[in-house]
């Protein structure tokens, strides 16, 4: 008898994975863990039924979480990272030697651990000596922050259930106060391919366009999320994230990578028409409201 994983990235479209065998499950105070080893993508971490990621694929997003920024501001030191309690993010960031901290915070003690255990690839550099974990919320967490940091990088959850407070107004500018003067800011923004993940793109871009004065939206193709279409924004109180691109400085750095170059970085942020319409939309909508004076 198969046994078989499904996702619905939409009411009407589900994907589904083979699962060779079911090697995690159990509750957490927060939500559903389950870990899954699958012929096709490796070992599989699901969250409330959703995929967080595989091991087939997790390089796409945590590349481009990481490097995207690492790439365009040349003094990152203090970088704060805010979920990404698998490691995968973290394991990048440590890769730069001219890090000093980093700052994990993490909701779900459980998660950590059953990644440390069932992920050890992704984990393998949650004990590095710059590394100092936080259990806690990040939204409250990052309300007392303020001019502490070069580098925020936002991987939650999608916008529903314990992570809705991580896509609301009050959090990105805490973000903001949480940066220094020339900070960074990144954060996942889905999808925008099926109707209720564009709906919530949207209104994620409409409230850091509010917040940053340079705020663009960048895509990679990661074949286990929604569509296979994902979506990352770039906030900045200084740093285009195209002008500010020093590819000789990182080039010169040697990190060896499978899917993130400087040729990719700039490409990613020429969106499709379709893609480059919602966002007009939404940043026009936010000028008549007064919300921000445009991009």
């Amino acid at each position: 008898m198969e046994l078989w994983f499904s996702e619905y990235h939409a009411p009407d479209v589900k994907h589904s994975i083979r699962v060779r065998r079911h090697l995690y499950s159990e509750r957490s105070a927060y939500q559903q863990i389950d870990i899954f080893e699958t012929p096709e993508f490796g070992r599989v971490l699901a969250l409330d039924g959703n995929v967080m990621l595989t091991e087939r694929d997790e390089f796409i997003y945590d590349e481009m979480m990481t490097h995207v920024p690492m790439a365009v501001h040349p003094h990152i030191k203090d970088v704060l990272v805010i979920g990404a309690g698998d490691g995968g993010v973290v394991r990048e960031l440590a890769r730069y030697d001219r890090i000093e901290r980093i700052d994990l915070v993490e909701m779900d003690p459980m998660v950590l651990e059953a990644c440390r255990k069932y992920l050890p690839e992704n984990a393998s550099r949650l004990d590095d000596s710059r590394v100092h974990i936080r259990f806690e919320n990040g939204l409250r967490f990052i309300r007392k922050c303020q001019d502490a940091y070069d580098l925020v990088i936002v991987d939650s959850n999608d916008p529903f259930g314990p992570s809705e407070g991580l896509f609301t107004r009050e959090f990105y500018g805490s973000c903001c106060n949480a940066l220094r003067s020339d900070g960074i800011m990144v954060n996942q923004q889905g999808s925008p391919f099926y109707r209720h993940d564009a709906e919530a793109m949207k209104r994620s871009h409409q409230r850091i366009a509010s917040t940053f004065p340079i705020c663009r939206v960048y895509q990679a193709h990661i074949p286990t999320y929604a569509a296979g279409y994902w979506l990352f924004g770039f906030a900045s109180m200084k740093y285009h994230p195209i002008d500010d691109l020093d590819p000789e400085a990182w080039r010169a750095l040697g990190l060896k990578t499978k899917y993130y170059t400087t040729r990719l970085h700039v490409g990613s942020f020429y969106l499709p028409a379709f893609l480059e319409d919602m966002l007009r939309e939404v940043e026009y909508a936010g000028e008549k409201r007064g919300d921000f004076s445009g991009l």
